[in-house]
């Protein structure tokens, strides 16, 4: 809770000092570079859920900022992050991330080849809920060489449900404080539902070997 009302005050005054439409411009890039940058290895905090929530927070009481082209941006915004590290997974392979050095950086990066090994298209989805899953599983997911068009459609079910979602939620929970707490229950069981879907297709995939 502290650290959302530090990141919900720096997200208000990126809004007082650059005005409304680079206020956008930040946000859709940040969310961006979380994925497509890697910058969300280092900063998640800024990159992530805390960050689409004040941003739908500050929303509800600006006039100047619409709820609908923030969170439909934010959507596009992770949606392209994410092609772009699938891309560079795809193209670059293993070297890309070993280049990433730091115990945390390459613990997170095994954990997310087993996540990905283990839920496969369903942990494009589910990673989106994950900070360290939310940035290295595309990546991952290039380097398995994971069919595009069935990584567009998991990127685009994420970048649904987690940008446009979270970021809508943030501006009724503004007004309506039970949303914020109701928004992590459907996100819990979103999360649940979708790991037991992948484990089922796993234990499926095995049976069929």
């Amino acid at each position: 809770m502290l650290r959302l009302a530090a990141l919900d005050g720096q997200v208000s005054s990126w809004l007082d000092l650059f005005g409304p439409i680079v206020f956008y411009l930040i946000v859709w890039g940040l969310v961006f570079a979380g994925t497509g940058l890697f910058v969300g290895v280092f900063i998640p905090f800024i990159t992530g859920d805390s960050l689409l929530f004040a941003a739908g927070i500050l929303s509800a009481g600006h006039s100047g900022i619409n709820i609908w082209v923030l969170a439909i941006g934010v959507g596009i915004a992770a949606f392209l992050g994410d092609q772009v590290g699938f891309l560079l997974g795809r193209h670059y392979g293993r070297p890309y991330l070993d280049r990433r050095t730091g115990a945390w950086v390459q613990r997170s990066i095994r954990r997310a080849e087993k996540f990905y090994t283990d839920l496969g298209w369903w942990a494009v989805v589910v990673g989106r809920f994950i900070p360290w899953g939310r940035v290295l599983v595309p990546p991952i997911a290039g380097i398995a060489r994971m069919d595009y068009l069935k990584f567009v459609a998991a990127n685009l079910v994420g970048a649904l449900v987690w940008g446009v979602l979270l970021t809508v939620t943030g501006y009724f929970a503004a007004s309506i404080p039970a949303v914020k707490s109701a928004a992590y229950v459907i996100g819990g069981a979103f999360i649940l539902g979708a790991i037991i879907a992948g484990i089922l297709s796993w234990r499926r995939n095995r049976a069929a070997v």
